[in-house]
């Protein structure tokens, strides 16, 4: 499903999902806006059937939340959201971090291994200023996550939580100090996957997230707890 949206989005459902949520996770829309259907039929060229429609696929991917009297609105990036994702996170990515060192073929972690050098050779990355991973085949994360080869928990990590995920290290999580610790964090975990020591990948995986979590909390207290 990710992949189609990504590259073949045929319905016009689809191609405004892919733009107003693309507009989300950047913070184009930003956290904690109030949803006008007219304005974004308007800004999207469409109608309302399909807008309504995109918009119902962006409430069950946690991007927007609905309010009883109050509409709908953009999520908030808040400290309690953040760990209770997270928490979360870091249970089911450590477990795709197990699972991925029985599954994953060698030619799998030869991909990934490539996406990392890939990361690595641009200048931003290599400096230790920015991070910034696109979705999709080449984010390190979700190539892990499909490696796992479990139906259940690629749906949950890649469709359900995926963006809401995105959202929070994209507009908090994706540069300053953390930015070279990151990569190596996830050389490391990629080499306990090839290892097959899917005990070490699950732990690595573990404080990797804790990591990052700590680092977006300490940038949501500076902007004042919360975004929006």
């Amino acid at each position: 499903m990710l992949a189609t949206e990504f590259k073949d989005a045929i319905t016009a459902a689809d191609r405004v999902l892919v733009q107003i949520r693309t507009a989300i996770v950047e913070g184009e829309i930003p956290a904690g806006t109030k949803i006008s259907e007219p304005e974004l039929a308007r800004r999207y060229d469409l109608s309302r059937a399909p807008l309504r429609e995109a918009l119902a696929r962006l409430e069950r991917c946690h991007l927007i939340e609905r309010t009883p009297n109050a509409g709908a609105r953009v999520v908030k990036l808040s400290i309690e959201g953040l760990r209770s994702l997270y928490q979360l996170r870091e249970e089911l990515e450590g477990l795709a971090c197990r699972l991925a060192a029985e599954h994953m073929t060698e030619q799998e972690i030869a991909e990934v291994r490539a996406l990392l050098d890939q990361h690595l050779s641009t200048q931003r990355v290599r400096e230790g200023e920015s991070y910034y991973q696109e979705a999709g085949d080449v984010d390190f994360h979700y190539r892990v996550i499909l490696g796992s080869k479990n139906p259940y928990l690629i749906n949950i990590l890649s469709d359900e939580l995926y963006f809401l995920v995105r959202m929070y290290r994209v507009q908090l999580g994706m540069n300053g100090p953390r930015v070279s610790r990151a990569f190596d964090e996830h050389k490391a975990i990629i080499n306990a996957i090839a290892n097959r020591d899917g005990e070490l990948a699950d732990l690595l995986m573990r404080r990797h997230i804790a990591a990052s979590k700590r680092n977006i909390e300490q940038q949501l207290l500076q902007q004042g707890t919360s975004h929006g």
